[in-house]
């Protein structure tokens, strides 16, 4: 782990599991917060039942973490059924109702995926898709196993991680993996899935269409008892929950002690969603962890602050957990992508900016992360940002990710050799896609050989300075460099006030002298 000047971060375990469940929302198809508002009718309900403080707090994360293992059977269920997030959206009303009901969805679902197909073809993949369903059946007992093991690694204790193991359980012994009933099932995990259905039926059709399935359900998939107390008390126990803002609520909601992560505590969580976000996809098993660790020391030899070091080391663990919010039948796809699905891909970064956007301590990663499919020609996404807008954590971040990945095997080519992926990266700094000083740092923390890996903050100079520093040199009139960074002029004269002042001169002859000392001009023509 990296050395911190604080051994206690500005986070609360809370808040990071909140954020976690945003991310898990997307990867089961359902509305961002959706797990928050179950965790709110979880506590309330167990509350009701006359919960201990101990089951309520077991109520209230395990509403939170029961499908942090959704990308774990993603690859599974999206080669049966196409886009599993669609299958998952569409069939969580119907989980714990009339198995029927998930097989005809299944078939629906394979019928869309092969639209076109000649009857024959379809037939035969519906048929596979009935034969792959013990594989699904694995992969759902799968995604509890991880959602287990990930909690464990997030510091929870073992009765949170073995009620995991138990979340698609059923009161009548009738759920995966069919091992436990009735009283046998942990009591908290009970009332979240009694919760979380009801959250779904109340938000399609309201408090009636709610106590209906529960009353249907009632000592099938659902304890009696709570299904009682929760039909009595519906209106009272939903009330606000479509319109109150769940994330201040649920924070606010958390039983017992409230502790905070230590900067080490961060760091682990880190490297847990990273391996989260990272199981979507065969090809991408250990891609998050990889770019962190090159970005990080790209980073140390480019010169940035030990500050800045851990936070793009974090920021590139975390960068990709937006890419739960896309089918897996996209990741994997062989062919190239429709222009449907490459807006489907464009989204991810904003997703990953979205579940960090709360607290300001996941915002910073998170605006950050966001950027890592970002271009200095303003040809990145999501935003297509100017490189006047791109900070030097920000282009480190990106060359790391364009390198590692050329590493990596896709479903559309073979792993790139190192001096195949160095050769790329170059192409792209020559082509004015990438930071020629963040390739650089990129490629020296890879173990290649680079001309220079001068540090960015010569004399405290920040990227915007040294830019600013360099066009001066090379006689560009104030107006003229405001105009080719689309800054103001007013702004440039504030840079380069600063910039005599961190270098110790007060000439434009003497600042340029300075950059050629220390070889700062190589990237302006």
């Amino acid at each position: 782990m990296q050395k911190h000047l604080s051994s206690h971060s500005d986070l609360r375990l809370a808040e990071l599991i909140a954020a976690l469940s945003l991310a898990s929302d997307l990867g089961v198809g359902q509305p961002m917060e959706f797990a928050l508002g179950s965790c709110v009718l979880a506590v309330r309900l167990g509350e009701t039942l006359g919960f201990s403080e101990s089951d309520l707090r077991e109520a209230y994360y395990q509403a939170l973490l029961r499908y942090i293992g959704c990308s774990a059977d993603a690859y599974i269920m999206a080669a049966v059924v196409g886009d599993e997030l669609a299958f998952r959206a569409e069939g969580a009303p119907r989980r714990n109702g009339h198995m029927s009901e998930v097989f005809g969805l299944m078939v629906r679902q394979i019928r869309h995926a092969n639209e076109g197909a000649s009857p024959l073809h379809l037939a035969q993949m519906i048929a596979q898709g009935f034969l792959a369903w013990p594989r699904m059946v694995e992969g759902f007992i799968g995604s509890c196993q991880v959602a287990s093991r990930l909690t464990a690694r997030l510091g929870f204790d073992e009765p949170i991680q073995h009620a995991l193991l138990q979340s698609f359980e059923r009161w009548d012994g009738r759920g995966i993996p069919g091992e436990s009933r009735g009283e046998h099932i942990p009591t908290a995990m009970r009332v979240v899935a009694l919760a979380q259905d009801a959250i779904i039926f109340h938000r399609l059709s309201g408090v009636e269409a709610a106590v209906a399935m529960a009353r249907e359900r009632k000592g099938k998939a659902y304890d009696p008892r709570m299904v009682e107390c929760f039909c009595q008390q519906a209106a009272h126990l939903l009330a606000g929950l479509e319109e109150e803002p769940c994330w201040e609520t649920v924070l606010a909601l958390e039983p017992g002690a409230r502790p905070s992560l230590s900067e080490t505590q961060f760091d682990a969580a880190c490297v847990a969603i990273a391996d989260f976000a990272d199981l979507k996809s065969p090809y991408t098993l250990g891609h998050s962890r990889g770019v962190a660790e090159l970005a990080a020391e790209a980073a140390r030899r480019c010169g940035l602050p030990e500050a800045d070091v851990v936070t793009i080391r974090r920021a590139g663990l975390l960068h990709d957990v937006g890419r739960v919010g896309v089918s897996t039948s996209i990741w994997v796809k062989p062919g190239p992508l429709s222009e449907r699905e490459w807006e489907r891909v464009r989204m991810h970064p904003y997703y990953t900016e979205r579940v960090l956007a709360r607290p300001p301590a996941l915002a910073r990663l998170g605006a950050l992360a966001s950027f890592h499919h970002e271009r200095l020609d303003g040809s990145g996404y999501h935003r297509g940002v100017p490189a006047s807008l791109l900070s030097p954590a920000a282009r480190i971040l990106a060359a790391a990710d364009v390198y590692h990945a050329m590493l990596e095997p896709r479903p559309h080519r073979e792993a790139r050799t190192p001096e195949a992926a160095a050769e790329e990266l170059r192409g792209e700094v020559r082509a004015g896609r990438l930071d020629s000083e963040a390739v650089s740092g990129v490629l020296a923390a890879a173990g290649h050989r680079v001309r220079s890996t001068r540090r960015t903050l010569v004399a405290g100079l920040s990227e915007r300075e040294v830019e600013v520093l360099r066009l001066l040199a090379r006689g560009h009139t104030k107006k003229q460099i405001g105009g080719l960074l689309t800054i103001s002029q007013k702004t440039v004269d504030h840079h380069i006030q600063h910039i005599y002042t961190k270098i110790a001169v007060s000439t434009r002859a003497a600042a340029t002298l300075f950059a050629m000392e220390h070889d700062l001009l190589a990237d302006v023509g």
